[in-house]
C-alpha cells in the first residue's frame, strides 16, 4: 500500500528535486497523507496527495533523508497520522508500509516506561520502540533483530537517526528494494522509485536488513552478515505523464492497442520459453488453481474458463478466502495473477503452497516483484507502468496471456488481430460511452449481465463502475437473476447486457428485465447498443471489459470524481 522512500547522497541533495520528485513515482501506492525527514532533524508532513505537498513544502538540502506516501490502515487521515513518526526528543525518525498487528501489546509495554504517544497509528511504535532498546545500550543490529522477534505483521521500515548519516532498512513480508544509483543510494518500495537514476538493484528477503551509507552498505539477515546479489533490471524510466490527455486512465485504455500488440509479440519470441515451461507445468499437475484479488481475479476465471473447456480440472479462487475453500498439495499447480506481483494475501498463499510442494506460475506486470521471486516460471504481461489506481491495460493484457497459455495447451485460438480489433472497439465506441454516460450518471444502482467467459467481465465492469463513479453495481450471472435478483428490477433500472454471437440463454435474460421495465444497454458482436468486432466468445470478453471501461470512466467524469485516485483505495494492496 503505502510507498517508503530513504536516500543517502555523497554529496548534498535537496528535498524537492530528489527526495519529493522521487516519491511523486510511487504516489499510486497511497496518497491520502506524506511527509519526510532529513539528517538533520528537519521534517514536514500533511494530509493530502505528493503532487501538492511538493509545490508547497519547504526546500531543504541534505545527505540522507527518508520520505513516505500513505494509504491509511490505522488511525485517520491526519497530519499527525502521516508518516515520518518519531520519538519524543525528535531524533529518531521511521517510515513504514504494512502493519504491526500486535502493536497494542507493543504500545502498552512502550507507555509502561513512559513513552507517550501522539497519533492513532500501529507505526508510531517503531521509532519509541528503538529510542527504549538504544538508551538501554542495545546496539542498532541487535535492535533490528530483536524488533524481528518481537513485531508481529508486515513490515517494511526505515530508520534513520539525526545526525548519524545512515539508513538503517528491514522488512518482513512487505516489499523493500535498494537501487545503486551513481553517487546516491536509494531504497523504496518498489524500483519505479529509482528507474530513472539505476537499472542495478538488491531485493531484500524477509529479515534482511541494511546499514546504508552514502558509499556502500552492508546487509544481514537473521543479525548475521550476508552478501546479496545485484540484479540489473528493465522497468520504465521516464515518469509517466498523461500527455494530453485529462485523466491517466483514458491514456492507459488508449495504449491497449500497443501493449497488447507487445505482448502478443512477446509471447512468440522472447517470452515464448517460458510460455512453453508453464504449458509444460500446467500438463503435469493433477490440478490447477489460479489465486488473485480484485481485477486480476476476474481475469482468473476467463483464465479457469478456458483450461477448464479444455478439459483440466481447475478453480479460481480468491487469495484472501484460499484457506477457507482450498487445500493443496504436491501435485497443485498455482498460478498466481497480479499486476503489481505484490499482493499480500497472494503472497501468503504462495508461501504455504510452496512448504506443502506445490509449483508456483506467475502473471505479473511488473518485473522482479516479490510474486515473481516466488515462482517457479513467470509470464510477464508487459502493459507498461499504469499509474490509474483502477486498472485497465494490465488487466486486458492479462486476458491475453490466458488466451495464450490455451493456444500453447492446443486451442485453435490465434490473436494476431487482437490489437486492431481492440483499437475499432475503441474508435467505434468512445463517443457512444460518452452518450449513455450522460444518461446513466444520475443512477446509483446498475446490473451487469453475463454468462461464459463473459460472466467475469460483468464482475469487472461492475468493480469499475464502484472503482471509478462510485456507483453500486452488480455483475452477476444472468442465470441467477431469477433466483433472487429480479425483484431489484424496477422501470427505468440500468442493465448491462453482454451478448456474444446471438447467445440465446443471454437474450431470453435480457428480455426478462426488460419486461420488468429495466433500461437495458447491449454489448454485442453483432447488434447493440455498444457494437464490438467478430469474435469468438472468450476474445469477445476482452473487447466488452474495454466498453465497460470506457462507461466507467465517462460517467465518473460526468459525477465529478477523482478518476486517477479513488476514495480509500490504493494501487498496491501489501497488507492483508
Amino acid at each position: 500500500m503505502c510507498g517508503i522512500i530513504g536516500i543517502t547522497k555523497e554529496t548534498e541533495g535537496f528535498v524537492k528535486k530528489d527526495l519529493l520528485m522521487a516519491l511523486k513515482r510511487l504516489e499510486y501506492r497511497g496518497y491520502d497523507s506524506c511527509g519526510y525527514a532529513v539528517n538533520d532533524g528537519k521534517f514536514e508532513k500533511e494530509t493530502g496527495n505528493v503532487g501538492e505537498f511538493l509545490k508547497n513544502a519547504k526546500d531543504a538540502g541534505f545527505k540522507t533523508a527518508i520520505c513516505h506516501t500513505r494509504w491509511a490502515t490505522h488511525g485517520g487521515v491526519t497530519r499527525i497520522n502521516s508518516h515520518p513518526h518519531f520519538n519524543t526528543e525528535k531524533t529518531i525518525f521511521a517510515v513504514h508500509n504494512g502493519i504491526i498487528e500486535n502493536y497494542t501489546e507493543m504500545k502498552s509495554n512502550l507507555e509502561q516506561q513512559g513513552y507517550k504517544f501522539i497519533s492513532q497509528t500501529d507505526s508510531e511504535i517503531i521509532p519509541h520502540y528503538f529510542d527504549s532498546k538504544l538508551k538501554s545500550g542495545t546496539g542498532i543490529n541487535q535492535a533490528i533483530k530483536d524488533f524481528f522477534s518481537d513485531a508481529r505483521g508486515t513490515y517494511a521500515v526505515l530508520l534513520m537517526r539525526k545526525g548519524d548519516g545512515k539508513l538503517y532498512a528491514f522488512k518482513k513480508d512487505s516489499p523493500l528494494v535498494l537501487g545503486l544509483c551513481k553517487g546516491m543510494t536509494m531504497i523504496a518500495s518498489d524500483i519505479y522509485a529509482f528507474s530513472n537514476h539505476t537499472n542495478r538493484a538488491i531485493f531484500f528477503d524477509d529479515y534482511d536488513h541494511a546499514v546504508i551509507y552514502p558509499d556502500r552498505y552492508e546487509f544481514y539477515n537473521n543479525g548475521h552478515k550476508t552478501e546479496k546479489d545485484i540484479t540489473e533490471f528493465e522497468w520504465s524510466k521516464e515518469e509517466a505523464t498523461k500527455k494530453e490527455y485529462p485523466h491517466f486512465m483514458i491514456k492507459e485504455i488508449t495504449e491497449q492497442p500497443e501493449v497488447s500488440a507487445r505482448l502478443i509479440s512477446g509471447l512468440d519470441t522472447i517470452q515464448k520459453d517460458r510460455l512453453e515451461k508453464v504449458a509444460g507445468m500446467i500438463k503435469q499437475a493433477d490440478r490447477i488453481v489460479f489465486v488473485a484479488c480484485g481485477t486480476s481475479y476476474h481475469a482468473s476465471l476467463v483464465g479457469a474458463h478456458l483450461l477448464g473447456s479444455m478439459g483440466y480440472k481447475v478453480h479460481a479462487i480468491v487469495a484472501s478466502e484460499f484457506d477457507t475453500f482450498y487445500r493443496i498439495d504436491d501435485k497443485t499447480l498455482i498460478i498466481a495473477v497480479s499486476q503489481s506481483g505484490e499482493t499480500m494475501d497472494i503472497v501468503t498463499v504462495l508461501k504455504d503452497a510452496r512448504n506443502k510442494g506445490a509449483k508456483v506460475v506467475s502473471i505479473v506486470n511488473v518485473p522482479y516483484s516479490t510474486i515473481q521471486r516466488h515462482s517457479d516460471a513467470s509470464i510477464e504481461i508487459q502493459a507498461g507502468q499504469e499509474i490509474c489506481v483502477a486498472s485497465t491495460k494490465a488487466f486486458t493484457n492479462q486476458i491475453i496471456v490466458m488466451l495464450g497459455i490455451a493456444k500453447e495447451l492446443g486451442c485453435p485460438i490465434s490473436m494476431d488481430d487482437i490489437p486492431s480489433r481492440i483499437s475499432q472497439t475503441i474508435e467505434a465506441n468512445q463517443e457512444k460511452a460518452k452518450q449513455i454516460a450522460e444518461e446513466l450518471y444520475m443512477k446509483n444502482d446498475i446490473f451487469i449481465l453475463g454468462k461464459g467467459a463473459s460472466y467475469p467481465m460483468a464482475r469487472e465492469i461492475a468493480l469499475k463502475l464502484k472503482e471509478i463513479p462510485y456507483m453500486h453495481a452488480e455483475g452477476m450471472m444472468a442465470g441467477e437473476l431469477k433466483h433472487g435478483t429480479l425483484a431489484l428490477i424496477e422501470p427505468g433500472t440500468p442493465v448491462i447486457s453482454l451478448i456474444p454471437n446471438m447467445n440465446s440463454d443471454m437474450i431470453s435474460s435480457t428480455k426478462e428485465v426488460e419486461a420488468r421495465g429495466a433500461r437495458t444497454i447491449i454489448i454485442s458482436n453483432t447488434d447493440g447498443d455498444f457494437h464490438v468486432p467478430k469474435s469468438d466468445d472468450t476474445e469477445f470478453a476482452i473487447y466488452s471489459g474495454i466498453i465497460g471501461h470506457l462507461l466507467s470512466y465517462y460517467i465518473g467524469v460526468k459525477r465529478g470524481c477523482e478518476i486517477d485516485k479513488p476514495r480509500n483505495l490504493a494501487k498496491s494492496v501489501t497488507v492483508h
